[in-house]
């Protein structure tokens, strides 16, 4: 829970630097890697000397790298240049649609069939943020890139997606700790090389203050909940860690309302319990099948 509320801060924390020192989002994405780095790279160093360190394949590090850009290089930066141009509070409505994604994408690349409890989740999901966007479109009337900013964050949860479909194949075989450690060591390495092509260097020294989110950015919004999420896994599994992060997106709307003076209105209401009540479907599985798998799971874990 304390994992999915600190998550839930990261919006919070970009709206408000991009409000208070006008930074663009590419650089505010690099200082949250750059305080970021130093816990990742001894937390790698940790693990790859630990007994019973698992030895990764040469595909294995392919897919390691390839889901660390998908998951916290490119999902991060659609998401933070989205959050430019919607509010925080829908940011994350629609960024939660990536529990659908990820069914989706089983279905169409490993052809695993959708149950009825599947798609009725779909259903409600679409419909919670159908009521939501609309209730919001009505609202926020005069933003010329309402509509781009929304599609970036649905980008944005699409590329998550595909990190969690592939971590859910890798982190069995490698561990979740070693397998977030060099994701977010591969999605770091993507950051930096783009900013190096494309980054403006005096930004980055501009204020005290845009360095202050960048380590509240990495810190709280990134670190601690990356690991708490991750030992969380192995210890309660995938089900009921889904059901207790279905916190994050009423956390986000509460904190948006009272931090970024962001508005509460009915069809937000109606539609974040709509999507809600569509990720807690997702997750109830047949009750006689899965405690073994999960078992299983949480011990190679």
């Amino acid at each position: 829970m304390i994992g999915a509320i600190l998550f839930s801060t990261k919006a919070i924390m970009v709206k408000l630097a991009f409000a208070e020192i006008k930074v663009d989002a590419l650089s505010l994405l690099t200082l949250r890697m750059v305080f970021s780095l130093p816990f990742y790279l001894i937390a790698a160093f940790l693990i790859s000397n630990k007994e019973g360190n698992v030895r990764m394949s040469g595909k294995q590090w392919l897919y390691i790298v390839l889901l660390g850009l998908f998951g916290y290089y490119l999902s991060s930066l659609f998401d933070f240049i989205g959050l430019q141009y919607i509010s925080a509070g829908l940011e994350r409505l629609i960024l939660f649609l990536y529990p659908t994604f990820v069914v989706l994408i089983n279905a169409i690349v490993y052809k695993q069939k959708i149950n009825r409890n599947q798609k009725i989740a779909l259903l409600l999901t679409y419909t919670g943020i159908a009521l939501a966007y609309f209730g919001e479109l009505t609202i926020d009337t005069t933003n010329p890139n309402f509509f781009l900013g929304s599609l970036l964050i649905v980008l944005c949860a699409i590329t998550y997606s595909i990190y969690i479909v592939g971590s859910g194949r890798l982190i069995p075989q490698i561990g979740a700790a070693k397998f977030t450690a060099y994701a977010m060591l591969s999605a770091t390495a993507g950051i930096f090389l783009h900013f190096l092509l494309q980054g403006e260097f005096n930004v980055l020294l501009q204020s005290e203050d845009l360095l202050w989110y960048g380590v509240l950015l990495a810190i709280v919004a990134t670190v601690i909940p990356t690991f708490m999420l991750s030992n969380a896994l192995k210890r309660i599994g995938s089900n009921n860690v889904a059901i207790i992060s279905s916190i994050g997106p009423v956390s986000t709307i509460v904190q948006a309302h009272y931090f970024l003076g962001e508005e509460i209105f009915a069809a937000q209401i109606i539609g974040t319990v709509l999507v809600v009540a569509g990720v807690l479907l997702l997750s109830v599985k047949n009750e006689k099948k899965e405690p073994a798998k999960e078992a299983e799971l949480s011990a190679r874990v």
